[in-house]
């Protein structure tokens, strides 16, 4: 699921980018009854309405809090990742060879906003007037081309955004994703770690990674600081509640709860070795996680406790969702699935 990375070469003059972008990149995603059952890997809610996408831009619509499922219209065939919604109607995907993909109609149509060809350019130009090691780095990324993804999106608003992926793919946008521009050199991350979350919260930013990775900006993404973790292990997602309290959980069920923005954390007892893959606010304010085997995990103290939320899904899970009737959705390698949370 995860990319690749390496570095190379000294002065840097950055190789032309190719004009012509990978088929997937120019071609729709087909409309198939299969579209129903196929692996999806995140999932959203607008409204009352449910957004999941996944595998070969895929993208799903219910609005019957996910009893029923069709499929929309999306300009791309790349796996999808991640999806973000600030009204009803306006939201965006994000996933591989850097495809980002925005929605005005509540997800029935789709425009391509970036792709991996202009990140690959921008990240690369970024560098060149780095050090060696920031040149050397441009360089290999010019000439792989769009081959990172992006793992998650953030917005706070229609106009801000954020979206992170592989080895430090990082980008950012003031007018509603019409431009993107790379936070590279704005991210104290040296080892190009993978960034697999970021969210908002309190007129805050809020990314988390791999080994441990947390960075918070307190000044809408100009800059980043490293926050002090509390796990060495990979955190493969966030959850900002509306009281205020932060959750970043991740690799063999572990789960850490903040209510200070990230100054400190108190580790949350899962009762589960397995990975976390997801997380999601019910409408009453209960929390709850979804491990990678499908198992539910719920919480009504905040996020200070965790209890196991019933059968759960029982599948390979991605992603969480709560439904407009008080539900959830979860997406699932082999498909949507609606489950109670008791």
């Amino acid at each position: 699921m995860r990319v690749v990375q390496a570095m190379l070469a000294a002065a840097l003059t950055l190789p032309a980018v190719a004009a012509e972008p990978p088929a997937v990149l120019r071609e729709a995603a087909v409309a198939s009854p299969k579209a129903l059952g196929a692996a999806t890997l995140a999932v959203a809610r607008a409204g009352t309405r449910l957004i999941a996408a996944g595998e070969r831009g895929t993208v799903l619509l219910s609005d019957d809090a996910g009893t029923s499922w069709r499929q929309a219209k999306v300009p791309v065939q790349v796996s999808l990742t991640a999806l973000r919604f600030v009204d009803a109607r306006t939201g965006w995907a994000a996933g591989h060879l850097g495809t980002i993909l925005k929605t005005e109609d509540g997800g029935e149509t789709w425009t391509l906003q970036f792709d991996g060809l202009r990140a690959a350019a921008a990240w690369a130009q970024a560098l060149a007037a780095g050090d060696e090691r920031a040149q050397r780095l441009g360089q290999r990324l010019a000439e792989e081309g769009p081959d990172k993804p992006f793992f998650d999106i953030e917005f706070v608003d229609t106009q801000r955004g954020v979206a992170v992926g592989a080895y430090g793919l990082a980008f950012a946008t003031a007018d509603g994703g019409r431009t993107w521009n790379t936070l590279a050199t704005a991210l104290p991350n040296p080892k190009s770690l993978h960034l697999y979350a970021v969210r908002a919260q309190d007129g805050r930013l809020f990314i988390a990674g791999e080994q441990g990775l947390l960075l918070r900006s307190d000044d809408g993404g100009a800059s980043f600081a490293a926050l002090d973790s509390p796990y060495k292990g990979s955190f493969f997602g966030l959850l900002a509640a509306r009281s205020g309290t932060l959750l970043a959980y991740g690799l063999r069920g572990n789960a850490f709860r903040s209510a200070d923005l990230g100054a400190s954390w108190q580790k949350i007892e899962t009762g589960t070795p397995v990975s976390i893959s997801a997380a999601a606010e019910l409408d009453g304010g209960a929390l709850a996680l979804l491990t990678q085997a499908g198992e539910l995990l719920a919480s009504r103290d905040d996020g200070r406790s965790f209890t196991r939320g019933g059968p759960g899904a029982a599948v390979p899970a991605a992603g969480l969702a709560a439904t407009a009737d008080g539900q959830l959705a979860v997406a699932s390698l082999r498909g949507m699935r609606r489950i109670t949370l008791p």
